[in-house]
């Protein structure tokens, strides 16, 4: 779909600055709904249950996952952590780019939902810095930080399985690194199907009105092209489309250098081509024959 949102999964090492980077990316730009996680840890100081996170019991988490009513869900560090899945789903559509920031565990299983959704892993420039930034909450033991520490570890062993990976030294930056990479993720193939049927059919469309204003007509091409079929056999081609598609090869081939068959005089490739298919200097094959000149 066209208009379709981007999923992006934003994950990384506790304390490598994620929740600054996702603040500062929805204050700079209109464009992103930031999916909010539910969770059975304890707020921090200042955070708001709806805001930050939905602040649930274990009991309450745990019905959540048995209504099937999360995307995902992960544990880390004896907590629960899950995305809600409808509200994904309805940003999605509405063309608005979703963020998600989940583990790496919920990352995983995300992308094989949504594998067109693009993994961003956030680190900070080493490990001396994690350590220096964990210790500067003053919200964890040194048993915590040690164990998120441990936990870094762990899961640099999978920081293979992400599409991107943004070092958070300088947040304006980086929160401009991230923007770009989402917004290039709307220029994928996949995301532009309508457009690409648009054009291919603008195209083929405009090469038949070109060979329907000229001489020889299509219908006479056909009819040359179709001289070569073996009495009692099927004709070669049954409709202009054959012709438009061979005559629009062959142009390419002589834009690309290919020698001309008849005299050029000073026409276009197309025209060329078209004379060439009329006066049999190339032929319109089955692909197991291969004669000098085919289109």
């Amino acid at each position: 779909m066209d208009n379709q949102g981007v999923l992006a999964v934003i994950s990384g090492f506790s304390g490598a600055g994620k929740g600054t980077l996702m603040r500062a990316l929805l204050e700079r730009y209109d464009n992103y709904a930031l999916s909010i996680s539910a969770t059975t840890r304890a707020p921090r100081e200042g955070e708001v249950d709806g805001r930050e996170y939905f602040f649930k019991t274990r009991e309450e988490f745990e019905q959540m996952i048995e209504h099937d009513e999360l995307v995902e869900y992960a544990q880390y560090v004896g907590n629960y952590y899950g995305t809600p899945k409808a509200y994904v789903e309805e940003q999605l559509a509405r063309g608005k780019d979703v963020i998600l920031e989940i583990e790496i565990q919920g990352a995983l299983k995300i992308k094989k939902k949504f594998p067109e959704a693009v993994l961003i892993f956030v680190t900070t420039p080493s490990a001396g810095e994690l350590r220096n930034r964990l210790a500067g909450r003053g919200t964890e033991t040194p048993e915590k930080i040690a164990a998120r520490l441990s936990r870094a570890a762990e899961e640099s062993k999978q920081m293979d399985d992400y599409d991107f990976i943004l070092v958070n030294d300088e947040v304006d930056r980086c929160v401009e690194k991230m923007h770009a990479l989402i917004q290039a993720m709307h220029a994928r193939t996949e995301n532009h199907k309508t457009l690409i049927e648009k054009i291919r059919d603008e195209a083929i469309l405009k090469g038949e009105r070109c060979i329907m204003m000229l001489r020889p007509s299509y219908l006479d091409l056909i009819n040359v092209v179709n001289k070569e079929a073996e009495p009692g056999k099927e004709p070669l081609i049954q409709s202009r489309y054959s012709i438009v598609i061979a005559t629009a090869k062959r142009a390419r081939q002589l834009i690309a250098g290919d020698e001309a068959l008849v005299i050029e005089n000073g026409r276009k490739p197309l025209s060329i081509a078209i004379d060439e298919l009329y006066h049999s200097k190339v032929k319109i094959v089955a692909e197991n024959d291969s004669p000098e000149e085919e289109v």
